[in-house]
């Protein structure tokens, strides 16, 4: 099974930029969305034998994220279960027949770190779904299947210095702090892994966001913050994670891993 993430940075405008033949191309049973930038009814997408489900912010032109599946989801849920939290469109949860699959796209700290006390508590919240997930809790704390959970999407942190470009200069910015560092470090205590540094814990220049300024992707001055972290459980059943630099069109790009699920 593959399964495919991208922060797309605005759909409307990669799709002038190839998004359809990337989408043919990558084959994913499950395709994850960040950054759409859309409200709904503004974009009609005619993807054959694909269930699509997305998130909206009430804020226009703002966040979003969307799951394509070829898989049609059991439930789906658009809500970590706060409201102060729920309203940017920032998750897309699937419960499929022996995973949950989570669709996030983490708030930006921001400049100065100015919105680092949003962003602390999106991360706790966060990972409490998570965790609830995996023991069959649901976000609003009703009972729900126990399965374990694949989450994906732009989490907004590179996690250790060989995730980034240019880490000593970067300590304590937005995407580099000890706080944020510190709570994706929980995140993963708490039952999961980082599938990508499981397979390639060694492996430098690997990133999947470059800023515009600068040449940085031409430069590969880049950072990893697209992640996909399955439970410890599916570890032994996880095949390949992969990072596609070559694919253009926004200023991420998708990150994917293969799971065998069926093993």
């Amino acid at each position: 099974m593959r399964l495919v993430s991208w922060n797309v940075n605005g759909l409307r405008a990669v799709m002038k930029k190839g998004f359809m033949d990337v989408f043919t191309e990558l084959n994913a049973d499950v395709f994850a969305l960040q950054e759409t930038k859309l409200q709904e009814g503004q974009i009609d997408l005619d993807l054959p034998g694909y269930t699509q489900n997305w998130s909206y912010a009430e804020r226009k032109g703002y966040s979003g994220t969307a799951v394509f599946s070829k898989e049609e989801p059991l439930q789906v849920l658009h809500e970590v279960g706060v409201p102060e939290l729920d309203t940017e469109g920032r998750v897309v949860i699937c419960e499929f027949e022996k995973f949950w699959f989570v669709n996030v796209y983490t708030p930006n700290a921001q400049n100065e770190l100015k919105r680092i006390d949003h962003r602390m508590q999106w991360d706790d919240t966060f990972r409490d779904v998570c965790s609830g997930l995996e023991q069959g809790i649901l976000p609003d704390g009703t009972p729900g299947n126990a399965k374990p959970v694949v989450m994906c999407g732009d989490f907004n942190v590179a996690h250790q210095p060989i995730d980034l470009k240019n880490p000593r200069t970067n300590v304590g910015n937005p995407g580099f702090s000890d706080e944020e560092r510190g709570k994706f470090t929980e995140l993963l205590d708490a039952g999961f892994i980082d599938t990508y540094r499981t397979l390639h814990p060694n492996t430098e220049g690997a990133y999947s966001w470059w800023s515009y300024r600068f040449n940085a992707r031409a430069n590969n001055a880049g950072w990893r913050i697209d992640y996909f972290l399955v439970s410890k459980a599916l570890e032994d059943r996880l095949v390949m994670a992969h990072i596609w630099p070559e694919i253009m069109g926004s200023d991420h790009c998708p990150v994917s891993i293969e799971l065998d699920i069926d093993g």
